[in-house]
């Protein structure tokens, strides 16, 4: 069972530079840059830290365990072509009511390990808890879609990528009256788990991250302009990096096509918009840091390439 989100990815990538501000309540890893100033986004990056750092305290230190916003959810099989997209429509919804009511007992804890080999120990949820929280993480937006019925719940396990690469992990599957499709949900209590609330931010928002954790150079994957800066309405990207020794916060910077003609009619652009990626040099290599998106404070799925 394999939890994962496939994004296309465009356009060429820009190296940056490292940057990081000259405090955090994580270890700081790097120095101010030259410049000396700390802007908007540099104080929004630190205190993400500072709140990253927090939560990673609160769930018992190194390694934690944190998946990004609808990794919880997956789930197994196709639905049937005459369902149509009604069964995707209410998962992602929160669409699904239990008859009967779930069991509330909590397993004993279970071992959530990761692909280098890191394991860790934690609480478990009951199946009843876990369908709470997969229906409060739905979007809410159902409209005609018919509620789908949760008629059982075993334990097992999914592949999910987490804020520390990919991990198996505790998970209970639910079936569903009128689909052989069962749906899956994270059974890690939320107690156990490095959780922010997301916090309204100036920069650009950051989908995933790949990279290596010997190596100091980052690829984020975040959406922009469809086309590069030497086009009409296209854009190039750079990005910086804000570090601790709990996590890495990339600010990404777009540099608009400039019109070399300004007294021309000016050019309509279509709000279009594509994924984009761009590098960051590191100032330490990434190891087990988290990723977090400097629009929200979140951290972001993390693929680990070896």
């Amino acid at each position: 069972m394999t939890l994962a989100l496939t994004l296309a990815a465009c356009a060429g990538t820009q190296p940056g530079t490292t940057t990081q501000p000259s405090r955090s309540s994580a270890t700081p890893i790097s120095t101010p840059s030259t410049s000396g100033a700390l802007d908007q986004e540099h104080l929004e990056a630190q205190a993400a830290l500072d709140r990253w750092a927090s939560a990673v305290s609160k769930a018992g230190g190194p390694p934690w365990f944190s998946v990004a916003p609808g990794y919880a959810t997956g789930q197994v099989g196709d639905w049937e072509v005459a369902m149509g997209s009604d069964g995707k429509v209410a998962v992602q919804a929160g669409a699904l009511n239990a008859d009967p009511e779930l069991s509330d007992s909590v397993p004993a804890p279970a071992e959530v390990r990761w692909a280098d080999g890191v394991a860790r120990t934690l609480p478990l949820v009951s199946a009843r808890d876990a369908l709470a929280e997969l229906r409060a993480d739905g979007n809410g937006q159902c409209g005609d879609c018919h509620p789908l019925i949760v008629s059982g719940a075993r334990l097992s396990t999914a592949k999910v990528t987490t804020s520390r690469g990919q991990a198996t992990v505790p998970a209970w599957e639910f079936t569903l009256e009128g689909t052989s499709v069962r749906v899956t949900y994270l059974a890690v209590s939320p107690a156990a788990t490095a959780k922010v609330a997301p916090h309204e931010g100036v920069g650009r928002q950051i989908d995933s991250a790949t990279g290596t954790r010997s190596g100091r150079v980052l690829t984020v994957t975040f959406t922009g302009s469809p086309g590069p800066g030497s086009r009409p309405c296209g854009a190039d990207y750079d990005a910086e990096a804000v570090e601790s020794s709990l996590g890495v916060v990339v600010i990404v910077r777009e540099h608009r096509y400039v019109d070399p003609d300004p007294s021309a009619s000016p050019i309509i652009c279509t709000s279009e918009g594509a994924f984009r990626m761009a590098n960051v040099e590191l100032a330490q290599p990434l190891g087990d840091r988290a990723v977090l998106d400097p629009k929200e404070g979140l951290p972001v799925p993390v693929t680990l390439t070896n």
